[in-house]
């Protein structure tokens, strides 16, 4: 039978939110201030699953327990009861480490959940080890993991989302376009009490303003021209899981002044409606945009950039991670040549290391793009920096020199009859001669380092005019 700490120093409170949770079978015990808690907790804090706190007490701030409790009690969820429109105090708890948080005057239905939730997360903790669904420790590296790699930022990363995972606090993930914020949204929700509830991201940034309301909020049947039918929204569709908002930024800011409100009291009003629908939806947001930023230059409000930002993890870029690419580019291979069905292809020591001096502005998903684009124009089964030559020289090559020949350096040792048509060719021959000349003049093995053919290296060459 669970356990629960019920702190609050107006009786009736105290009394409702017991006789609530005893329906359900739950075990309260009572106490009115930090005191009598105290002491509860030395008798009963190690049978305990759950305890819910009022901020304000007669002796002392309820956050002050809520560190003590932390410290004695790490694994404990523990919520907070605020004052009705106190969002800084919610706020201030939730950065404190408190799991949830509820206003007054308190609905049953938002307590039940709230304290379903907390049992859920106290339950997976307590699962002996080696049968955990949610496992406790950082998230174990796995061929179909999405968060690929070794690198200390990536251990850190990791070990960051399981300590998400464990409230229900908002989340705001900041990072460069292609580093993966979407799969680190979903390991959160998969990893969290909300497991299994749905995930449902949306891209703030692909949806038209004028939609937007709608999307999000719902409408009702004829609310606007063209509402032949109810739809019920996206923060409805993620009842009992978690929502994440990509490209936060996005978002007009009037409808901002909108979201402000959900996110505070936990309900929608679809378009064309009049009453509130109560939500259960933890809510997570992402963006490429420095958001403090996009707050000072007044396209993003401050209270609601205040209220999203409650925890904020950073997604490390590629080049921060350079340790990671052999396996990353292992998994993209090996991805790639399961859904094109051939063999996967090997990637050599040289091409990684030439991939290892990239900026990767793109991060994760440019490398993709570019071993994908290799693997294509490659027909032998092993990736040299000949193979990848094309793409890399395209994304480094400054734009004057897509235009003018003569940025390239003389070709060494080698006058071909026929010039090139244009920086990339120039380029293509310079890697061919690099090659053959490595291998001296074994044309074969010269043609299996650029990762093509004997006919397709002699028909260039004899293009370029190459006896």
């Amino acid at each position: 039978m669970p356990v629960c700490l019920i702190i609050d120093d107006e009786p009736d409170i105290r009394t409702l939110i017991a006789l609530a949770l005893s329906r359900d079978g739950i075990t309260c015990h009572l106490a009115a201030d930090l005191a009598e808690a105290r002491q509860l907790l030395v008798d009963v804090g190690a049978d305990l699953d759950f305890c819910l706190t009022d901020m304000r007490l007669p002796d002392g701030d309820g956050l002050s327990l809520l560190e003590e409790i932390r410290h004695e009690f790490p694994t404990l969820p523990v919520a907070v009861i605020t004052a009705h429109g106190q969002v800084d105090a919610a706020v201030r708890a939730l950065k404190a480490g408190a799991f949830d948080f509820v206003s007054k005057p308190i609905e049953q239905i938002v307590l039940k959940r709230l304290v379903r939730d907390a049992l859920k997360r106290r339950a997976a903790d307590r699962v002996p080890a080696g049968t955990e669904t949610i496992p406790p420790g950082p998230i174990a590296l796995t061929p179909d993991s999405p968060l690929l790699g070794e690198s200390r930022a990536m251990q850190a990363l990791r070990t960051t989302i399981d300590k998400m995972a464990r409230s229900q606090a908002p989340v705001f993930i900041q990072g460069e376009s292609g580093t993966g914020k979407e799969l680190v949204a979903r390991q959160i929700h998969t990893r969290s009490s909300r497991a299994d509830g749905p995930f449902i991201p949306v891209n703030c940034g692909a949806i038209p303003a004028e939609l937007i309301e709608s999307e999000l909020f719902g409408h009702k049947k004829g609310a606007f021209t063209g509402a032949h039918q109810s739809n019920s929204g996206l923060f409805r569709a993620a009842e009992g899981g978690t929502l994440l908002l990509d490209e936060v930024a996005e978002l007009p800011l009037s409808l901002q002044v909108k979201l402000l409100r959900v996110i505070q009291e936990r309900k929608v009003r679809p378009v064309g409606e009049h009453v509130e629908i109560p939500i259960d939806v933890r809510i997570l947001s992402a963006s490429h945009q420095d958001l403090a930023l996009a707050v000072r230059e007044g396209r993003f409000r401050h209270d609601l950039f205040y209220r999203l930002n409650v925890i904020e993890l950073r997604v490390p870029p590629l080049r921060e991670r350079l340790d990671d690419l052999p396996i990353l580019c292992r998994h993209i291979l090996d991805k790639l040549a399961t859904r094109e069905q051939r063999t996967p292809m090997e990637i050599a020591p040289d091409a990684l290391n030439w991939l290892s001096t990239l900026t990767f502005e793109g991060n994760v998903r440019e490398l993709e793009n570019r071993l994908e684009r290799a693997m294509a124009l490659s027909e032998g089964d092993r990736l040299s920096r000949y193979a990848l030559a094309d793409t890399l020289m395209a994304a480094t090559m400054q734009p004057s020199a897509q235009n003018h020949l003569t940025d390239f350096p003389a070709l060494p040792s080698l006058n071909f009859g026929q010039p090139p048509l244009n920086a990339l060719e120039a380029g293509e021959q310079r890697m061919v001669l690099s090659a053959l000349e490595d291998t001296r003049w074994n044309r074969s093995e010269a043609a299996r380092q650029l990762g093509m053919t004997l006919r397709q290296l002699r028909y260039r060459l004899s293009k370029w005019g190459v006896e």
